[in-house]
């Protein structure tokens, strides 16, 4: 079976990300019977940057091969355009069209993704609610608002987030664990909580916030320094009793390779932006590997979620529940699957490839071709 064509599109939210609607971005690979993967790529600059790669440079070298020399095709494209940098665009690029193959060699094999990477040893999936812009909250709306999540969606954990713009660093230490203590009094001493410090600290700021989070009882702290300071960030990791992880910036399996090297001890690659599932299936074997915790992060509510949970549903050694963004409620008019959460879980079905439910209707109302 063979490939007869590839398109990129975006679908556009009604939800508002700074002054623009939000859109994800999209890959579909068409087999020579008709049956059709979808696959996604990560919404930077809304996708568009690795949405013309695949038009102009990885699609003519891909249509007419054999759906079933996925990863052939793909690492031979990845090394053809390795000069572009093996990080960033490139890398999203080969993942979305990575997680398009899987979806439809699933449906041309009438298996779920799941059983084609080897079984499952669960289908129900607990999450966690990803609470983001802590920074520009109030204590008493960030309190407010998780009570809220926690309240309508049952997530297992939850995870706070600063979401600043990188430019800073150690900007507001008191505020932020001041912030930490409102939340876990809201929530009591039994409750699972991370803190995603997106890349706001110094080794000194990392280290402070890290003691307090541990006083706290959280079970995680993310990226506490800039993503590209592996050997600083095992520093922290190594002299913290919590779980400091890494990973949602790291594009290669030897990047995260890297991380784990240095001493983190949780990773969290994210397969829209390297790899694909493949991608992560792969890390999650260098994770068990190395006796490493395996959190993909993964923010993105439509395909990106749903190709992550197959994977999920791989792994023995599930640490940490998956991740649940916010404002996930926009895919909801497109994809029924996964859809909302119901009692607390994710439930995946038996059906072939992703399993992806798709109202076609109106997802052709809210696509946007890219053809350049």
């Amino acid at each position: 079976m063979k490939i007869q064509k590839i398109e990129t599109f975006q679908v556009v939210w009604d939800t508002v990300l700074g002054n623009r609607p939000q859109r994800s971005a999209f890959v579909r690979i068409t087999a020579e019977d008709g049956t059709t993967g979808l696959g996604e790529v990560s919404p930077m600059s809304l996708g568009l940057p690795s949405l013309s790669l695949i038009v102009q440079d990885i699609a003519p070298k891909l249509t007419g091969i054999s759906v079933f020399d996925h990863a052939v095709g793909l690492e031979r494209e990845l090394h053809r355009l390795i000069k572009l940098g093996p990080e960033g665009v490139l890398s999203a690029a080969i993942a979305g069209l990575d997680i398009a193959f899987w979806d439809l060699k699933g449906k041309l094999l009438g298996q779920p993704v799941y059983n084609l990477l080897g079984g499952a040893w669960r289908r129900r999936h607990k999450f966690y609610a990803s609470v983001g812009n802590i920074d520009r909250r109030s204590i008493d709306d960030l309190v407010r608002f998780v009570l809220k999540r926690v309240e309508t969606e049952r997530p297992a954990a939850v995870k706070i987030r600063l979401d600043g713009d990188r430019t800073g660093q150690d900007v507001d230490i008191a505020g932020d664990i001041a912030k930490a203590k409102a939340v876990r009094k809201a929530l009591g001493d039994g409750f699972m909580l991370g803190f995603d410090a997106s890349n706001g600290y110094s080794v000194g700021g990392a280290m402070q916030v890290g003691r307090a989070l541990e006083d706290l009882g959280y079970s995680w702290f993310e990226e506490p320094l800039q993503h590209y300071h592996l050997g600083r960030t095992g520093e922290v990791a190594q002299r913290l009793d919590i779980t400091v992880s890494a990973g949602e910036q790291t594009y290669t399996l030897q990047g995260v390779a890297a991380l784990i090297e240095a001493g983190v001890r949780m990773v969290q690659p994210d397969l829209v932006k390297m790899g694909g599932i493949t991608g992560l299936m792969q890390c999650a074997a260098l994770a068990q590997a190395h006796g490493v915790e395996f959190v993909p992060h993964q923010t993105q509510p439509t395909v990106g979620h749903l190709a992550n949970l197959h994977v999920l549903s791989t792994v023995m050694h599930a640490a940490k529940p998956a991740e649940l963004a916010d404002k996930w409620e926009r895919a909801l008019c497109v994809f029924e699957t996964p859809g909302a959460p119901r009692d607390g879980v994710f439930t995946l079905t038996e059906a072939p490839g992703l399993g992806l439910v798709i109202n076609e209707q109106e997802l052709e109302r809210r696509r946007v071709a890219i053809t350049a």
